[in-house]
């Protein structure tokens, strides 16, 4: 092995880990030392004080900062699990609260369901739940979990809210399609309940942005209709049930030929939240042609 050759005017340099194992060794030789002879009594006892001591004393800091250093790491290892546990405690309590206010929101639809159910007990009905529902902001179509299999037929009314949702158009074994009163090429015979004039309620979901539907071809000769009327199903509907709540009126103006009216409906139900819906299993009685 050739030496280890330093060039002229080079520093000597000692890594630092070598340095520190020397101090170590050399340091407890002189512990040894102290305890176990008597190399260090009488005239070497001073310089024994000033080398040794320090030493002694160092290590006593050191390991005393060791040993608290410990302590800290052990007091944050069980505030890391006890932050855990909080944590998981509160992501249960999260979960709990929401499954709370969709039960209290359930229940609330429950309750409307069933006072809509009480005004209408007349009728055969049976609840649905929404599955699906076409693009848009609003139920203007959707999909009900329960079809044939249920007695459910095409054109029956559904209602939901405080009043008319609108008609199945489809069915399926286990499920029902159905279109809203909103939706634009829905047309329902409708009456003012105050003075039974009749008209015509269609559907138009760029209007329904403002949370309003139209109507028109109202005859009211004798000028009795107000904004605030209720208007509901006409008996002479080819569809509908007679007498089912389909909104209020909230504007009114005659027609440029001065024998009807025209205006706008505020619906009973709230197209933009629906999950549950009656059917009545009933369908408007016809004439044979």
């Amino acid at each position: 092995m050739s030496p280890i050759v330093r060039k002229k005017g080079e520093k000597f340099t000692l890594p630092g880990k070598y340095l520190l194992f020397i101090l170590t060794i050399l340091c407890t030789a002189l512990v040894l030392l102290t305890f176990n002879t008597k190399i260090f009594s009488g005239p070497l006892s001073a310089v024994a004080g000033y080398i040794v001591v320090p030493f002694e004393e160092g290590i006593s800091v050191v390991g005393s900062w060791l040993a608290g250093r410990s302590e800290e790491l052990v007091q944050i290892r069980e505030l890391i699990a006890r932050n855990e546990e909080l944590e998981r405690q509160v992501a249960e309590l999260t979960i709990e609260n929401t499954r709370l206010q969709q039960d209290r929101y359930e229940l609330t639809n429950l309750r409307e369901l069933y006072s809509l159910d009480a005004q209408y007990d007349e009728y055969e009905k049976t609840g649905a739940r929404i599955i699906a529902r076409d693009s848009g902001n609003w139920f203007h179509a959707f999909v009900i979990n329960k079809g044939a299999m249920d007695g459910i037929a095409v054109d029956m009314n559904v209602m939901a809210g405080s009043g008319l949702v609108g008609r199945v158009v489809d069915v399926g074994p286990n499920w029902a399609k159905v279109k809203s009163i909103i939706a634009d090429d829905s047309n329902v015979s409708a009456m003012v309940l105050s003075s039974a004039d009749r008209m015509i309620v269609s559907g138009n979901l760029k209007l329904y942005a403002s949370g309003v539907i139209e109507f028109g071809q109202l005859v009211d000769s004798k000028n009795v209709v107000v904004e605030g009327d209720k208007v509901v199903t006409s008996d002479i509907s080819d569809k509908y049930l007679p007498g089912i709540l389909i909104g209020y009126i909230n504007t009114i103006s005659p027609d440029a030929n001065n024998l009807t009216k025209s205006g706008h409906i505020t619906p009973a139900v709230d197209f933009e939240h629906l999950e549950e819906v009656l059917v009545i299993k009933q369908l408007k009685q016809t004439i044979p042609e």
